[in-house]
């Protein structure tokens, strides 16, 4: 007896009706039907041939999951005038979450996957922005979208989070006064890179409210050894060492005083992008 063929035909990929169809086949076993997925169904010709095909099979059957009502109902008719038997997936359901919704379907093929691809996306950013912070795997930095650099309590760790949460791949770096920033951070494009800088007497404020915090003393984690870190004098100094070392490699200048995160990183985003539009 000649193996039953099952043809699917989708708009998308097929991978919604091929699972579906598979899991049903499991139910009798190994020796089932031959599954063929037609997939990026999009126009007349592409329906007509997949008719076609099934029609030459024997006892073969079209499942279809066309999202787009037009191209949906031109198959059903098409497989009738054939004598092909064809099993809507989508149809009833998308005429019922049509009714309950209120709304009519997008009828965009493939918008379940490009929607889960978006997610990964985000994923993928946040772990590359988690694994470049503070300076770790500067190797990595060719491969940042987004690189902020300033120095310690300047928001770059939160702004570099709520920047990979929007899609961007960013690593951030610390200036520290008196210590040469990493080579690495020079042989990027200098468009990619965005140089934090804030008021003296704010992070003066966000320094001490950090200590606090911690319960620290006068030291404070990684900038321990001094008083400095939360010298009004030095910090001044600090900034400024900060600056000159961004005007050094070329980087945009970015100060976040008394600014939300939000407002910090749609301008993050447009210094960047318009480097990218201009060398484009």
């Amino acid at each position: 007896m000649t193996q039953p063929v099952i043809y699917i035909v989708s708009g998308g990929e097929g991978t919604s009706g091929e699972q579906l169809v598979r899991t049903a086949l499991a139910q009798f076993g190994e020796d089932g039907a031959e599954v063929v997925i037609i997939p990026h169904v999009r126009d007349m010709p592409q329906m007509e041939e997949a008719v076609r095909r099934a029609a030459a099979t024997p006892g073969s059957t079209i499942v279809h999951t066309l999202v787009d009502g037009s191209l949906r109902q031109t198959l059903i008719r098409l497989a009738r005038d054939h004598q092909v038997e064809a099993i809507d997936l989508f149809g009833h359901l998308l005429t019922r979450l049509s009714t309950v919704l209120e709304r009519a379907p997008a009828g965009q093929p493939g918008l379940y996957r490009q929607l889960r691809e978006q997610y990964f996306e985000r994923v993928e950013a946040i772990e590359f922005t988690v694994a470049h912070d503070d300076g770790r795997n500067l190797q990595g930095l060719q491969q940042a979208e987004i690189v902020l650099v300033g120095v310690s309590r300047s928001g770059k760790t939160p702004l570099s989070i709520y920047l990979s949460t929007q899609g961007w791949k960013v690593a951030n770096v610390p200036l520290i006064r008196g210590v040469d920033p990493p080579s690495e951070l020079f042989e990027i494009d200098a468009g990619r890179v965005v140089a934090l800088t804030i008021d003296p007497g704010q992070l003066v404020a966000h320094r001490r409210w950090r200590q606090r915090r911690l319960g620290l003393g006068a030291a404070s984690g990684a900038d321990s050894g001094s008083s400095r870190y939360i010298d009004a004098a030095d910090i001044y100094e600090e900034v400024k060492a900060a600056r000159e070392i961004a005007q050094r490699g070329g980087f945009a200048i970015l100060d976040i005083t008394d600014k939300p995160i939000e407002e910090s990183a749609q301008e993050v985003i447009s210094l960047v992008t318009r480097h990218t539009r201009r060398g484009s």
